[in-house]
């Protein structure tokens, strides 16, 4: 047999070879796929993928196997489990890196509950120069400069990254915990809430 353009072999269901390709092209990617490109991959629709997609990942955990299938801003990617990150940290010599700063953990707070927040803003919840943390936020890919506000200067505009995701175990900005009570700051302190 061999593989049709676009999709699986032709003479059977999507379904039967579905997660030894998944697996293989997630593997292959290295990083998060959006189902639409998965369902390309497989020459059928989104629609008909997800919930495939859907019971691989519950195959998975039930299986207890090292890896596992995250969904990740309607993205998905192949994961090693967290709670065998020791074993994988013997096997590898893990770059050393500080914990955050309390300063970091607030300025990343912020971005996360305010898609687009500019710097200005950040300090003005704050109420200190964030220059250090969001430069470390940067660096550890955790925020992400996303363009220009259309305010005086043009400042630049942050959000959170799919790694934030990664790393904090959120699907999206919904998951995010509620913090009832917190007012948005307007679009012309250079948030958009």
């Amino acid at each position: 047999m061999s593989l049709p353009e676009g999709g699986l072999y032709r003479d059977e269901p999507v379904s039967e070879r579905f997660e030894a390709v998944a697996e293989a092209v997630l593997f292959a990617s290295g990083e998060p796929l959006s189902l639409e490109k998965i369902a390309q991959v497989f020459g059928r629709p989104a629609a008909e993928v997800k919930p495939l997609l859907n019971q691989m990942s519950a195959r998975m955990d039930a299986s207890g196997r090292g890896l596992m299938l995250r969904e990740l801003s309607g993205k998905y990617q192949l994961c090693t489990r967290p709670e065998l990150s020791s074993y994988i940290g013997k096997l590898i010599e893990i770059r050393q890196r500080h914990a955050l700063s309390q300063a970091a953990y607030e300025a990343l707070s912020i971005v996360a509950y305010n898609s687009g927040v500019t710097r200005a803003a950040i300090e003005k919840i704050r109420g200190v120069n964030s220059d250090s943390s969001i430069a470390k936020l940067l660096e550890r890919g955790l925020i992400a400069e996303t363009g220009r506000a259309d305010l005086p200067g043009r400042p630049m505009r942050y959000d959170v990254t799919d790694e934030f995701y990664r790393l904090f175990g959120f699907k999206s900005r919904d998951d995010l915990p509620d913090i009832g009570g917190v007012e948005d700051e307007d679009e012309e302190n250079g948030s958009i809430g």
